[in-house]
């Protein structure tokens, strides 16, 4: 509204200006932002009712506001960056561990007298690679996550309430090479940090920061691609990550207390959690 007051105000100085319908007929291209770089398409005495009859402007400003005369950008040479689209991404910078990789792009056209400049050319994000690991290293372990599940739902996964027929078959032959009962575990953890969302969740109020909880790595769980253990399952005294799968928002850090992992041990008689 100032900018069409200042238009009003001063029609005893643009009264040639005022009108013309373009930038191009009031022959206007103005830097920055102008307020008296204004077409007033309206006589200066009459009533504005249609909105087509609004002042519109020819300085740098309008862009940003949106009350551009129709041919402001021809007429002043107005251009936008143009950008190709983005390339491939890079290698991880890394063999073994956390890394980066990154991906650009170039600029096709730049941009000119207030066009809309150039988004970022370049993207980054994380990534991680294990194939240059050394075969000792715990590196890959540390950098898995566990997902977790309330203790309270083992008992889901007892062969007599499933009706996988499948499953059950392979869980009551200890014999089949899938059955895998002898080698379940359990694993110690002491929280180190959790995210307020544990703390709004029942099933989860177990975890918080000095809190030593146990987790069972039952045989749904087991995966064979990881030597027949639970994904997550972490190292010795190094914070490693996990996510509680029913609570999105619920996440943290433990260390696992445990020098290895022990099976058929007391704690877990009871677990808190179960890996998933």
């Amino acid at each position: 509204m100032l900018r069409y007051w200042l238009c009003f105000t001063s029609l005893i100085y643009l009264a040639g200006n005022c009108g013309a319908n373009y930038c191009r007929d009031a022959n206007l291209c103005c830097q920055g932002r102008d307020s008296s770089c204004v077409v007033q398409k309206a006589h200066q005495n009459a009533i504005i009712e249609d909105l087509t009859d609004k002042p519109c402007y020819c300085d740098h400003a309008c862009l940003k506001l949106g009350d551009c005369c129709p041919d402001f950008r021809e007429t002043c040479g107005v251009v936008d960056c143009v950008v190709s689209e983005w390339g491939a991404w890079s290698e991880c910078d890394t063999s073994c561990g956390s890394g980066g990789m990154e991906r650009a792009r170039r600029v096709l056209r730049a941009a000119a007298h207030g066009g809309r400049h150039c988004p970022s050319l370049v993207q980054r994000r994380a990534c991680q690679a294990h194939h240059g690991c050394a075969p000792d290293s715990d590196v890959p372990l540390r950098e898995e996550s566990a997902m977790i599940l309330p203790g309270a739902l083992s008992v889901s996964r007892r062969s007599n309430d499933t009706g996988d027929i499948r499953k059950n078959l392979r869980l009551r032959n200890p014999d089949d090479p899938e059955s895998n009962a002898h080698r379940e575990y359990c694993v110690q953890f002491l929280v180190t940090k959790v995210s307020k969302g544990c703390h709004t969740d029942s099933e989860y109020k177990a975890l918080r920061e000095g809190n030593t909880v146990s987790v069972m790595c039952e045989t749904a769980a087991l995966r064979r691609d990881l030597s027949w253990r639970c994904g997550g399952h972490g190292v010795v005294s190094r914070p490693t990550r996990f996510y509680a799968l029913l609570a999105p928002h619920c996440r943290g850090k433990w260390e696992r207390a445990s020098t290895s992992p022990d099976r058929h041990s007391e704690p877990c008689a009871n677990p808190d959690f179960i890996f998933v």
